[in-house]
């Protein structure tokens, strides 16, 4: 029985140092997570203070920052030209811009209103789908805008707005998706980081108001919290966790050294203006 008891012993202790051990080695990993050595996941210091920034600055800013991509690409074009080697090809869907009726159609389930906006892209300017979409949301009086490559184009006379950078004939001819395309999302990159930004879901330089969805978004979130309090991981979960994964309210309890009703109280009393909340 001594024996037996010694042995069940010596098999359970270890298990609980175990245990013991690897929750303090679970626990180093994640405070130590702070500092992401993934270079796309590194604050830039450019933009530190993205959130007071006027919509012309970030444009600008973002217009310099987009110059580094192609010399970035440029020293890939030997990794590049291996996998064109490689031939992988796919089939592309035919037809599905053809239809000016769709595109109003589509654009009609949405129940748009005066307080919509609507970008239609179309590089050619011509494209059936995007002209029909404008034409309806004119219709319901939203604020129109074209993101095009070929200014004196039917997409150019619909729309109030144009944002149209000609970029010039193809290498591959009439194949839009490479300059042409490179433009556009270098534009909608540019209109979407700034209207959320303008719309305070930023906070410095940081994705202040994230939807976890997912483990890696989770991970993401709690290292933005802990870089925008300055505070320890630790103390950033758990703030997170009280605040029901509301980032913008665990910020403020996290900052102001509050709970959660009282930072939720101090964001709403700030008309949800971030900043005037932590009272900077």
């Amino acid at each position: 029985m001594w024996q037996r008891g010694y042995n069940a012993e010596m098999t359970t202790q270890p298990t609980k140092r175990n245990r013991a051990e690897r929750r303090r080695t679970e626990h180093r990993s994640v405070e130590n997570s702070i500092t992401d050595h993934r270079l796309t996941e590194q604050r830039n210091a450019a933009s530190r203070n993205l959130d007071r920034m006027t919509s012309a600055k970030i444009v600008q800013l973002m217009n310099r920052e987009d110059r580094k991509v192609a010399l970035a690409v440029g020293r890939e074009l030997p990794a590049i030209a291996r996998a064109v080697d490689g031939r992988a090809i796919t089939e592309a869907v035919e037809g599905a811009e053809d239809s000016a009726r769709n595109g109003e159609r589509e654009l009609g389930a949405k129940k748009l209103t005066r307080n919509d906006v609507v970008v239609g892209i179309a590089a050619s300017g011509t494209t059936p789908y995007v002209l029909g979409a404008l034409k309806y949301a004119r219709k319901r009086g939203a604020t129109t805008v074209a993101v095009t490559s070929n200014l004196r184009m039917p997409v150019g006379r619909l729309a109030k707005i144009v944002i149209a950078p000609e970029v010039g004939p193809e290498v591959l001819t009439g194949s839009t998706r490479l300059k042409a395309g490179t433009s556009q999302k270098m534009v909608l990159n540019m209109l979407s980081t700034a209207v959320m930004a303008r719309l305070g879901r930023v906070y410095e330089n940081l994705m202040i108001d994230v939807v976890i969805t997912n483990e890696k978004v989770a991970e993401r979130a709690l290292r933005i919290l802990a870089e925008a309090s300055g505070k320890k991981v630790s103390a950033a979960g758990h703030a997170l966790r009280a605040a029901g994964h509301d980032m913008r309210v665990a910020l403020v309890m996290v900052k102001r050294g509050v709970g959660v009703k009282e930072a939720k109280k101090l964001i709403v009393g700030a008309g949800r203006d971030l900043r005037k909340a932590l009272g900077e």
